[in-house]
């Protein structure tokens, strides 16, 4: 038996489960008998996605009446209570007339699955009465419903139930400890992408995708969260690597269910294909059937490459992005430019010019190792840190912070015997050190810093970058000082750092950390290293001596509208889109 919290979507539908009223095995193949209660709160908890929506879906496919459906396989892994084939049933009907077919051909065209049995009694209901409204005799319209729609768990069918020329839908959203043990062990060995704590339908994604034929089309609206967060990283590195990620559509605050829900929806439409031309969109609340019809004119046409629409805007791309680590956020347009960029221009971080992204150092005990007592231990012991109060003004400014070192030039930690103000300091503050979990694992160690001290970076010219700031902060260390781990460093073997951090200081840049970062409340940043490697830059020996100057000058002034129209000459753009 398990609790289901929130709110689980299936095609068509979306059902809240309370655990104040009753628990319900759910994934169950046998017949479930609900508890009168238990009926009562999911049937008043079911939301139906509105018929609109199924319509831009299937349009945005092509799975329209003019082609021959019978010919083609349509797959629905949860069908609810039948919102999805109510639609899908209409346009087969007009395709069997309009290519003068029997309804009966259309008897394998549709497979659509669900694990509550009054829902599959619902759904073939449904397209009973949809296939008898169009004139079909009552006998095939219920041996095409009952062929259709069959009880069964879709992440757990045979093959030969999945293979597909379209799935479609709004597969369920639960979080997988909700699931009782055996069933999310078994769905964990048929879905490699569920790893952590993901939800199941990133389940429903992985087995969709893998039933496509080739060329096959899936089309969801789900939540979004999988292209972004931890949980759907196998997810994304699967579509990235095997399937043609086509359309990415941000219906967050449409009105796309008969009752209002929070799940942050999008519709996906991703092929088995190379992945070829990629449009990013987003809607607003005033998007609906009218617009919907809008939208899939100008997506099927395939011109404009951008349109700006009261209701949504949207942009073509040659390509999706090519990691799977994380994809951006950010509007339409700036999404097209930050791909075009991605396709043009290198990585940061690159071996060629020996670019590297880093972090100071952790100790483990700050109280300890940092200090601005000069006489506390021997002098050669002192290593100069640089602090985030140190870089706010844009230029160095050291408040005389120093780190405690225990490291040699050579990387290992020192004597004590050889050091005794060091040793008799470090004695002071053993239980404290001993206490760390660094310690503990190494107990001869006990005196540590988490991280090593390389001596090398000290010496070095390298951009410093606050952890979280409102805006991108880059600040030149001309050589002498070691960063403190709320520091992320920049350092190059061929990069002026001066020209650099006027590339880094612009708008441009900060749109590169903005599209992938999280962001914290009041919208600051995080300029963690995984953000800052996302960043493009052009060849160092390819910019021009006029806009390193340009950029150089920028960076000392900290004029960042100066940095921004020098780096838009560099990566030969017009502007940079909201």
């Amino acid at each position: 038996m398990t609790t289901l919290c929130g709110q689980e979507s299936g095609f068509g539908k979306v059902r809240r489960y309370c655990p104040s009223v009753a628990t319900i095995a759910l994934f169950s193949t046998e017949d479930l008998s609900l508890p009168e209660s238990l009926q009562e709160a999911v049937e008043h908890g079911e939301v139906f996605t509105r018929a609109w929506v199924v319509e831009l879906i299937l349009d945005l496919l092509g799975y329209t009446a003019d082609k021959d459906l019978c010919d083609l396989r349509l797959v629905e892994p949860a069908c609810g209570g039948g919102a999805f084939l109510t639609v899908i049933a209409s346009r087969i009907s007009a395709s069997c007339k309009m290519h003068q077919r029997p309804i009966v051909d259309a008897v394998d065209a549709v497979r659509a699955f669900d694990l509550l049995g009054r829902n599959v009694e619902q759904s073939r209901t449904l397209v009973t009465e949809t296939l008898q409204e169009a004139g079909w005799d009552p006998r095939d319209a219920r041996e095409v419903a009952a062929t259709w729609v069959k009880r069964g768990d879709y992440l757990l069918q045979s093959d030969a139930d999945h293979r597909a020329d379209y799935v479609v839908g709004n597969p369920p959203y639960i979080r997988l400890e909700d699931v009782p043990d055996d069933r999310m062990a078994a769905y964990r060995r048929a879905c490699s992408t569920m790893g952590g704590r993901a939800d199941i339908y990133i389940g429903f994604y992985e087995v969709a995708l893998r039933s496509l034929n080739r060329g096959g089309q899936l089309g969801f609206i789900c939540a979004d969260r999988w292209m972004r967060n931890q949980y759907g990283r196998r997810l994304r590195e699967l579509v990235t690597k095997h399937f043609s990620m086509d359309l990415a559509l941000v219906m967050h605050d449409v009105d796309a269910f008969d009752d209002q829900v929070s799940a942050y929806p999008a519709i996906t439409v991703i092929s088995n294909k190379p992945q070829g031309a990629a449009v990013a969109a987003d809607t607003n609340r005033s998007f609906g059937a009218e617009q919907a019809r809008a939208f899939v004119g100008w997506y099927l046409e395939g011109e404009p490459p951008t349109v700006a629409a009261a209701s949504f805007q949207a942009a073509r791309m040659p390509h999706w992005f090519p990691e799977e680590d994380s994809w951006p956020t950010a509007s339409p347009a700036r999404l097209a430019v930050l791909e075009d960029l991605t396709e043009r221009f290198r990585l940061l971080e690159d071996t060629e010019t020996g670019t590297k992204v880093g972090i100071g150092i952790a100790t483990g005990a700050d109280k300890v190792f940092l200090t601005k007592d000069k006489g506390l231990v021997e002098d050669d012991r002192l290593l100069p840190m640089a602090m985030v109060r140190d870089t706010t003004s844009g230029i160095i400014d050291w408040n005389g912070t120093h780190l405690v070192n225990p490291w040699t030039a050579s990387g290992d930690l020192v004597d004590l015997d050889a050091y005794p103000l060091l040793a008799a300091y470090f004695d002071k503050h053993a239980e404290t050190l001993r206490k760390r979990y660094v310690a503990v694992k190494q107990p001869q160690r006990w005196y540590k810093t988490i991280d090593k001290v390389d001596h090398q970076l000290t010496r070095r010219q390298k951009l410093l970058f606050p952890d979280m700031k409102l805006r991108i902060h880059p600040v030149l260390d001309e050589g002498g000082l070691y960063p403190h781990h709320n520091l992320y460093f920049i350092v190059s073997d061929v990069w002026d750092m001066r020209v650099l951090g006027g590339l880094l200081l612009s708008k441009v840049a900060e749109a590169f950390v903005e599209a992938y970062a999280v962001k914290m409340r009041g919208g600051t940043l995080r300029f963690q290293a995984q953000y800052l490697r996302k960043i493009r830059v052009p060849d160092p020996a390819m910019i021009s001596e006029g806009d390193q100057a340009a950029l150089a000058e920028a960076f000392d002034k900290r004029d960042r509208e100066a940095a921004t129209e020098a780096a838009l000459r560099v990566y030969g753009l017009a502007e940079l889109p909201d």
